[in-house]
């Protein structure tokens, strides 16, 4: 008995624990798009890039600041050379250390040196432009935020219009599997009263399935919605939502405009990812002129660590210049020489795609409104010849197949109607995006 009561409760809880899975949370645009804008990980994704170009940017500061380090070496050493010096340095030279048996063979000497070293870039053409360069990629990458922010905005408002048309479809297909069994109970009485044959209550009975199949397919497009909702919002997918307004046409701010704006984020960061590659071909071409650099040093030296008896310093400037270093500075010139112009070339390719985009979004707009205003249309006509059907066929005036026709063709045509106001939204926000 105890076994028994066991199973049933870890059945009760499993049970439990399923429908909280799947609950239902009602949910408005609004939410979804703050969630999404503080939550998406493509956004993110796109703001730690950025991050990176301006990391890349700061480095680049070494193009103007100074370059200082400090060092404290110990050593003991018996080479002549380096005793001699090592003596020098720490100025306790005497006139005995000038014994030619002493500077051939001399005893163990202990230095201990501390170091002050500063290098100040002057003139370095090449590290100017890789700075220009790093700073159009960090301006790209701030665009390139904006228009992906942009791009899940619409991707929200699809997702969004995805889930009101799939609860369309559940409400659609309920009723229309109400009318089916309620046909159904009529064609069930007429037979058993003689007035309908066998086959004529199995055509019904083959609706009242095709209906249920059709209704568990929007159940599963409800889920399929949600789940898309919550990748947008990087949440859980055990959660079901449910729209706090239904379907309906809505109409967009779009910009009337035949020609693509390349004042468009997305376009502008192109550009500037082009004028990058040209500035780094730039400064790939200043690698063949001298570089200009300071430098400086402070010196303490001393037979005991950490300590500076003597001290001395060194300053001056250096003019180097690489003339040869094989071919390398040649290939990498006419390697960003081909990187900027196909740079060139992507953002022609871009701009002339956005603009084909442009051209058929105009147009799919123009087709949804256009079939928006037939398949209302048809809608009524649907409903009003299934509304006359079914008030024959109650008075046995009408027969079944062409009462399951009508009514099959209603749930159709609501369908579509509501399809239609999806696409025709969906092609204003689409429009608008891209407009944008």
């Amino acid at each position: 008995m105890k076994k028994q009561i066991y199973i049933f409760s870890i059945g009760f809880l499993l049970a439990s624990f399923a429908v909280q899975a799947q609950q239902v949370l009602p949910i408005t645009k609004a939410e979804v798009l703050t969630k999404v804008s503080e939550e998406n990980r493509a956004i993110k994704i796109s703001e730690q890039e950025y991050l990176e170009a301006k990391a890349d940017y700061k480095q680049t500061n070494g193009v103007f600041l100074p370059n200082i380090t400090a060092s404290h070496t110990g050593m003991a050493t018996t080479n002549p050379l380096m005793a001699f010096g090592s003596k020098l340095n720490q100025e306790i030279l005497t006139a005995s250390d000038f014994n030619p048996d002493l500077l051939n063979n001399p005893g163990q000497v202990e230095n201990f040196a501390t170091r002050f070293e500063i290098q100040q870039p002057l003139i370095n053409m090449d590290g100017i432009y890789q700075r220009k360069a790093a700073k159009s990629k960090m301006e790209a990458q701030a665009l390139k935020i904006e228009r992906t922010s942009d791009y899940y905005a619409f991707e929200v408002e699809k997702a969004y219009m995805q889930l009101q048309l799939a609860y369309k479809g559940v409400d659609v297909l309920e009723k229309a599997l109400e009318t089916a069994n309620a046909n159904k109970r009529l064609a069930d009485n007429s037979f058993k009263q003689g007035y309908l044959q066998r086959a004529d209550v199995l055509s019904v009975e083959v609706r009242v399935n095709e209906v249920k199949n059709q209704l568990q397919s929007a159940k599963s497009n409800v889920e399929n919605a949600s789940n898309y909702l919550s990748f947008l919002m990087s949440e859980s997918s055990d959660v079901i939502y449910k729209p706090s307004d239904s379907l309906q046409v809505v109409s967009f701010n779009t910009v009337n405009s035949e020609i693509i704006s390349e004042e468009r984020s997305d376009i502008k960061a192109m550009k500037l990812a082009s004028k990058a590659y040209e500035t780094m071909n730039k400064a790939d071409n200043m690698s063949f002129l001298p570089r200009l650099n300071a430098f400086g040093s402070y010196e303490l030296y001393d037979d005991q660590i950490f300590q500076g008896d003597a001290n001395g310093y060194i300053f001056g400037a250096q003019l180097s210049w690489t003339i040869l270093d094989g071919t390398k500075r040649f290939g990498k010139a006419q390697k960003s020489k081909a990187e900027f112009e196909k740079s060139k070339l992507q953002y022609d390719q871009y701009v002339s795609q956005n603009q084909l985009e442009l051209n058929k979004a105009r147009r799919m707009l123009t087709d949804a409104e256009n079939r928006l205003n037939l398949t209302k249309l048809a809608l009524e006509q649907s409903e009003e010849s299934f509304r006359i059907r079914t008030n024959r066929y109650e008075e046995g005036l009408e027969k079944t197949t062409d009462l399951l026709l009508s009514e099959t063709q209603y749930s159709q045509k609501q369908l579509e109607y509501y399809q239609t106001i999806f696409e025709y939204n969906y092609a204003q926000a689409y429009l608008q995006f891209l407009t944008k």
